[in-house]
């Protein structure tokens, strides 16, 4: 499929969630054990790089509690194959080099270039594919999304803990993915030319020939006819990721119809970006020109979704009742890290709110 094939503004979801052992919640190398049991249609449920995770999907659907409700059914039915699920952005309590990858080609490749970054902890992502008519509309949506980032990473932060202590970051996850090349903002683009020459440019730096290697937090699919915002922190609670999507999608469908004029300098949302992933929600973040906080920010936006799409409920309770970094050091508050996981496997299995 490529820009227009499909119907425009569906939304497809993935989700990558570690595999835990049940009794002492650490990482399960199991993949290639769970995933043949996994009886859901082809597409649903596959491999990521790492054998102690696995990735969820939607198809593309014209709403996002559609879409959620599809990963919701893809958890339960995982967990019926064996699988015992704990989502966050990193496993709290894994150790260093606990890290054994999918035999295949494409991570084969992956290892090469990456090393030993590619060995340091698995790490799970949420990502959010928008359709789009063309890719006039293309460029469009990744501009508003680039502009959207340091909110929409800060109302994900899901991973203050890594390697059995507390990072100090909102979303660890952040800071392990960072260290490859390429990640981070996009660049802001003025057509689809530009991001051809940005991928000529790319290549002849030493970058990879393969487009889909090149893994900005928002890029064009052409593949698939989509925008994927990518590297928000996996989110345990599937109402979170419901309103996390939603708003994306909002996004989106903004953009596209009144495309951005004077994207923001890349170096502000850098800072502004780390300050998102340092801080979550108590932040201070690069918004509509100026440094807000973040949960201001986010209710300035609500305010002006208001009613456009009923997932958005997730975001209000995010803000009422914090971030996933919030809860997760509440839990481990209450109990150290055995709470800390057990909070974290629960509530993975824990159903959507409708």
């Amino acid at each position: 499929m490529s820009f227009g094939e499909g119907e425009a503004f569906t939304v497809g979801l993935e989700e990558e969630l570690l595999l835990v052992d049940p009794a002492s919640l650490r990482l399960a190398h199991t993949a290639d054990r769970i995933l043949p049991r996994i009886d859901l249609p082809e597409g649903r449920a596959d491999h990521e790089v790492f054998l102690a995770q696995v990735e969820l999907r939607s198809d593309p659907l014209g709403s996002v509690l559609e879409a959620v409700a599809q990963l919701e059914e893809g958890r339960a039915v995982a967990r019926k194959a064996g699988a015992t699920l704990l989502a966050a952005g990193v496993h709290p309590d894994a150790e260093y080099g606990d890290v054994r990858l999918v035999r295949s080609e494409r991570y084969r490749r992956v290892e090469d270039q990456m090393r030993g970054l590619i060995r340091r902890t698995p790490e799970c992502a949420l990502h959010v594919h928008i359709g789009v008519p063309d890719t006039a509309t293309a460029v469009d949506v990744l501009n508003g999304w680039r502009d959207a980032l340091p909110l929409l990473h800060g109302l994900g932060a899901s991973s203050p803990f890594w390697f059995g202590l507390d990072s100090g970051m909102a979303s660890s996850r952040a800071a392990v993915i960072r260290a490859y090349p390429g990640r981070g903002v996009p660049p802001a683009l003025n057509d689809w030319d530009h991001y051809l020459e940005t991928l000529d440019a790319i290549r002849a730096g030493g970058g990879p020939k393969d487009k889909t290697m090149v893994w900005w937090d928002a890029r064009p699919q052409p593949r698939l006819g989509t925008v994927e915002l990518r590297e928000i922190d996996v989110q345990s609670n599937l109402d979170a990721a419901a309103g996390i999507a939603a708003l994306a999608r909002a996004i989106a469908l903004r953009a596209a119809d009144s495309p951005l004029r004077r994207p923001a300098p890349d170096h502000a949302l850098h800072w502004s970006s780390f300050r998102a992933a340092r801080d979550g929600l108590g932040a201070d973040i690069l918004h509509r020109g100026r440094l807000r906080p973040l949960r201001d920010a986010a209710q300035e936006l609500l305010g002006d979704l208001r009613g456009e799409d009923p997932a958005l409920e997730g975001v209000e309770r995010i803000l009422a009742d914090g971030g996933g970094a919030d809860r997760q050091r509440a839990a481990h508050a209450r109990g150290g890290m055995p709470a800390l996981l057990s909070f974290l496997v629960d509530e993975t299995a824990r159903p959507l709110r409708r």
